[in-house]
């Protein structure tokens, strides 16, 4: 137990005194995603194989938090040379263990490799996925094992909290997060500062804070890699605004399917609690402040707060009438703050540098950082933290390293499912809360997704629809009724019953659904149809007019056919086809019977590209098979 300012330096010198300045560090990610691919077992085998090396004196290995580059998961830094290997198998182990660590020799085929493939990288700082972001929150992920406090004590950890509360009164402490012009991470980008001064001014002993760790947008994963590798972070800032409102007591709210970050925040809130960081007299400063977790059911809408705080109270997690806002009138009808999981991890960075190296970051009315899930037709998908105003081409580029496969940028949707979708024209705007606004997309929790050529624009309104309509809540009927006519009408057109003025009712629609809806829920859900309407209208024609997909993405409109000129009777578009409906054998041109295919696209994946013997089509007629009698006349030595 820690009782005082002094103790807790005492305590943190202690543990840095401990640290061998000559020892090796082996970090290995143990976020969800590298645990998934194998982490756990390297981690397993790096202690069996130090162990057995004699090494385990001057080796410490230990699970860390995601430092972001999931596409090349499990990652491994080694440290103090900062070796960054990538990629890495439990087979590979033995030669990190025997090459790397007791030899001091770099293992090429797990360095980065830049676009000459001949060219490595060993420092992860040097890596271009990393080289062009700015992580002040999730850069110190790989330096921490989530489950062990002294790691994050070490890095300064709770000095915020300290500074706090010997140093500053509360209203010092909301006017240093006023000035610092931070804006809440969850979607809305409502000043920080602002709230936290209603809620410190509004009436009543009684006050709440909460953790909005309720991420559901679909591809979004930035607040679960924060709570999974570095809960300590948002604990502290937590209790700092405790301090700055007045409240005693706090929630985080998570989702039931973050299992690690459920189990790793339980974990925090335990060795807080031991180390004197949380509970009864903190630091012997006289404030208390206690901490419970909630696990939310996975409902999509509890991510709007006033929802979240009757799910807290037990009750069905439906928005209602704002105001009176939650600053006012929150939880059990007491004043009541809530941020989500970044925006408290930002706390303790200005409270520790101040709102003015806060203010360095970012453009005019939104500063800071701001943490992105990069996903979709990118080849580096993954955590991107970087300062507002980046351009989204600076993202997909020189982050994202561009399309896989040689296909073509079409159009990357921010704002996760309510977000809009921006095409190819407006790939140089800056990425901040009101340029996004300007061409129909929201800056959202920080979903971004990628999509190439072979992506139709219809499909990716009716599926953010689709998922909307299922999680509305079905309170107010401009959105419960508004989003279900809207799906079924997408859904026609994408299959190929879509009729003339179908456009025209589905932007009428969008405008009623977001001008009359009670929560952002419903007043953001048009973003998707109304910007593909804006920038793709084209392809909403096609499918009208044509029966056509542009993109051969829409099942109902596309059928294959084998080219018997290009046929080589391979053999692989019959062993993949999952529903028999290609026919043929060694030496005969192959036919796929159209009754029976699923228009899967199997068949034309793995058709080799120099043969090219599968063909799409869409809004054409599918030529008619060849007879059987011809289908034997392909030379046998064509045949594979």
């Amino acid at each position: 137990m820690i009782n005082s300012l002094t103790e807790l330096e005492q305590f943190r010198q202690g543990i840095l005194s401990k640290k061998d300045p000559d020892g090796i560090r082996v970090s290995v990610c143990a976020g969800a995603g590298c645990l998934a691919s194998g982490a756990g077992k390297i981690i397993a085998a790096l202690n069996e194989e130090i162990e057995k090396q004699g090494m385990q004196d001057r080796v410490l290995v230990k699970g860390t938090g995601c430092p972001g580059f999931c596409e090349r998961g499990p990652i491994v830094v080694i440290d103090p040379d900062e070796i960054c290997y990538l990629q890495v198998k439990p087979k590979d182990v033995a030669a990190i263990v025997s090459k790397t660590l007791k030899e001091k020799k770099l293992i090429d085929r797990l360095l980065y490799a830049g676009p000459g493939k001949d060219e490595k990288t060993v420092r992860e700082a040097d890596i271009p996925f990393y080289k062009n972001q700015e992580r002040n929150i999730i850069g110190n992920n790989i330096k921490i094992d989530p489950k062990c406090i002294d790691d994050y004590l070490a890095l300064d950890g709770y000095s915020a909290l300290a500074k706090v509360l010997f140093q500053m009164a509360p209203e010092q402490v909301v006017d240093e997060v006023k000035k610092s012009n931070l804006r809440g991470r969850g979607g809305g980008g409502f000043p920080t500062g602002i709230k936290w001064d209603a809620a410190r001014n509004a009436p009543g002993d009684t006050k709440y804070v909460i953790v909005n760790a309720d991420e559901g947008d679909p591809g979004a994963f930035m607040d679960r890699a924060v709570l999974e590798g570095n809960p300590h972070s948002i604990l502290e800032g937590l209790i700092i605004g405790a301090y700055a409102i007045g409240a005693h007591e706090g929630y985080v709210y998570v989702r039931q399917e973050y299992p690690l970050a459920l189990e790793n925040v339980g974990i925090a809130i335990r060795q807080a609690e031991e180390y004197g960081l949380l509970g009864s007299n903190i630091l012997g400063s006289g404030f208390d402040f206690k901490v419970k977790v909630h696990r939310g059911a996975g409902a999509f809408v509890c991510g709007e707060e006033t929802a979240l705080l009757l799910s807290l109270e037990g009750k069905p997690g439906e928005p209602r009438a704002r105001p009176p806002f939650p600053a006012t009138r929150g939880l059990w009808g007491k004043p009541t703050n809530i941020n989500n999981v970044e925006t408290w991890a930002n706390i303790p960075l200005i409270v520790n540098n101040g709102a003015d190296w806060f203010n360095q970051f970012g453009t005019g009315k939104s500063k800071g950082t701001k943490i992105f899930s990069l996903v979709g037709k990118i080849k580096n998908t993954g955590l991107v933290e970087v300062p507002m105003g980046v351009t989204l081409r600076d993202i997909v580029y020189k982050i994202g390293d561009g399309i896989p496969g040689g296909k073509k940028f079409k159009a990357v949707q921010t704002g996760g499912p309510a977000g809009g979708c921006i095409p190819e024209e407006h790939l140089d705007i800056a990425v901040d809360y009101d340029e996004l606004a300007k061409v129909g997309a929201i800056m959202g929790s920080g979903g971004m997704i990628v999509m190439d050529e072979d992506t139709c624009m219809v499909d990716v309104a009716r599926y953010f629809i689709n998922f909307l309509a299922q999680e509305s809540c079905g309170k107010c009927s401009p959105c419960r009724e508004g989003l279900k006519q809207m799906q079924r009408i997408l859904t026609n057109i994408t299959e190929g019953n879509g009729k003339e003025g179908d456009i025209e009712l589905l932007e009428e629609l969008a405008m009623s659904t977001g001008s009359a809806s009670l929560c952002a829920l419903g007043r953001t859900a048009p973003n998707p149809v109304l910007s593909t309407i804006r920038y793709f209208r084209h392809e909403y024609e096609a499918h009208i007019r044509e029966k056509r997909c542009p993109s051969y993405s829409c099942e109902k409109l596309v059928s294959y056919y084998i080219d018997p000129q290009a046929c080589t009777a391979c053999l692989l578009c019959l062993k993949n086809c999952a529903t028999d409906a290609i026919s043929g054998s060694r030496g005969q041109i192959h036919v796929i019977d159209q009754a029976k295919c699923t228009r899967c696209r199997s068949c034309y994946d793995v058709c080799p590209p120099h043969y090219g013997a599968v063909l799409r089509f869409s809004g054409e007629s599918v030529p008619e098979p060849i007879p059987v009698e011809r289908r034997t006349l392909v030379e046998k030595s064509k045949a594979i």
